[in-house]
């Protein structure tokens, strides 16, 4: 389906790029690069479209998105067992958020490919030695070594095999039977038990059990529930990288990245004239843009005229990264001047990276800002009557002490148990499944009041005399 790749997206170069490594050999970038642009695509087309097409559904509020994963994957890092553990949280999270919302749930992974980070500093210093920051695995080590800080090009290989190797075990675990709906039981192997979170899922699980029972009893046993898909998605910050990853499809002659199903463009590189947004506007895949508490209408109406000059559902999300301070303050002019520009987005709340702070030494988070962050999104929408589309979280299958709070009621002491993040801290399993819970309840909650808003309006209008010949049930209130 792919011919070789495309040097349609090179428009980027000569733009401003932020946050692009300091290569110290450009002939080795050069023949990384090439070989890269030869490689075999991780993703397929038409997964890329399924994406769009499932986003473009949560826009209009007939699905919900749970994007989650790691901060910043480590080549170390990534094996099956960790994979796993990250994707039957989600698979968890999902089934806890279908049942309170009655929706599907678009599950996307921050996962295979998510191996380069933006930094607020080019160095670091330790002990009157300054060194080039840590980027993330693509780009260097984390030892604070002169060689292991060193920028690598061979470091984007590696990324590209370990991505394929995820994505062998994230298909083989969403189409192998691992992700049944029978075996909801299963699941929570492996994880602690003796949490509120994990506590009321086996109640949730148990109900499905039953349910599942009654349907094999009555004949039903649908293909569906045996497998789910999973997308795939990281921030595409090292242009150098998604460029050689691009392809062209052949029926249609567009451009697609072939690195994930989805792209996002992060707070610090998302300049409407820079060259991130260009090489986004040039990939039909569908992308996304994170929008800190700096954002102002007229450069999310850029991104919107840049990346969807179509307004097609699905192809554009808005991921908002205000702090749980700010986002009942600064949402509403956003989600306005979309609403009246016709920008038919698809809005997440990222509730982590508006609320870090460092307690103990370490970065963290508090699992009650978390929470209230995303109850801000939600009621700004439902003031507004927009739709909220999904979450978007940094989290791990893995028992880490990196969040404050939850159902365990985790504190500043726990912090250096087991803190194992690469970067950023992570929600562990049960305040990941403690917040899919509560946000689950939010669906619900915002289900009956769409409920009740559709009913009132349609007595409205059944009110209203008709006009002009025109039935008066197709005029707006």
């Amino acid at each position: 389906m792919y011919p070789t790749h495309s040097h349609v997206v090179d428009d980027w170069r000569g733009l401003p790029a932020a946050q692009q490594p300091e290569w110290p050999d450009l002939k080795a970038l050069r023949r990384i690069t090439e070989e890269l642009a030869a490689a075999s695509p991780l993703v397929l087309v038409e997964e890329c479209d399924r994406l769009r097409e499932a986003l473009g559904a949560a826009a209009r509020g007939e699905a919900f998105v749970l994007q989650g994963g790691d901060c910043a994957e480590t080549f170390a890092g990534s094996t099956a067992d960790a994979v796993q553990g990250t994707l039957r949280t989600m698979l968890q999270m999902a089934l806890v958020l279908t049942h309170g919302a009655s929706v599907p749930v678009v599950k996307i992974g921050r996962m295979a490919g998510q191996f380069a980070k933006p930094r607020s500093s080019r160095t670091e210093t330790r002990d009157a030695v300054t060194l080039p920051s840590y980027f993330g695995d693509a780009v260097n080590g984390m030892e604070f070594a002169p060689e292991a800080r060193r920028p690598d090009p061979a470091r984007l290989r590696t990324a590209y095999e370990t991505s394929a190797a995820t994505l062998n075990l994230v298909r083989a675990f969403a189409q192998g039977g691992s992700a049944d709906l029978h075996q909801v039981q299963s699941w929570n192997r492996g994880f602690l038990t003796d949490t509120p979170a994990a506590a009321r899922y086996e109640r949730l699980a148990g109900e499905i059990d039953r349910t599942l029972a009654f349907m094999r009893a009555c004949g039903v046993d649908p293909r569906q529930l045996r497998t789910t898909e999973f997308f795939t998605s990281h921030e595409g910050l090292l242009l150098d990288y998604e460029a050689a990853l691009t392809r062209v499809e052949r029926e249609s002659g567009r451009v697609y990245s072939a690195a994930a199903h989805l792209l996002w463009i992060g707070e610090r590189t998302r300049d409407p004239a820079g060259a991130h947004v260009e090489f986004f506007s040039r990939i039909a895949n569908p992308v996304a843009v994170k929008l800190g508490p700096s954002t102002t209408p007229d450069e999310l109406m850029a991104y919107a005229d840049r990346l969807d000059p179509d307004r097609t559902a699905g192809r554009l999300s808005f991921v908002v990264r205000m702090g749980r301070d700010r986002v009942r303050d600064l949402l509403p002019v956003l989600v306005e001047k979309a609403a009246g520009n016709e920008v038919r987005a698809c809005w997440l709340t990222d509730p982590m990276h508006g609320n870090t702070f460092t307690a103990g030494g370490r970065k963290t988070r508090r699992f009650d800002d978390v929470l209230d962050e995303v109850r801000g999104f939600f009621e700004v929408h439902q003031a507004l009557g927009s739709r909220p589309g999904g979450l978007h979280l940094e989290l791990t299958g893995d028992d880490v002490t990196e969040c404050l709070g939850g159902g365990r009621a985790m504190g500043v002491g726990d912090l250096s148990r087991d803190y194992t993040s690469a970067c950023d801290p992570r929600l562990n399993h049960s305040q990941s499944l403690d917040l899919a819970f509560l946000v689950a309840e939010m669906l619900r909650d915002a289900g009956r009041t769409t409920g009740r808003d559709a009913t009132a309006a349609a007595g409205r209008r059944a009110a209203q005399p008709a006009s002009g010949g025109q039935d008066a049930n197709l005029r707006r209130p």
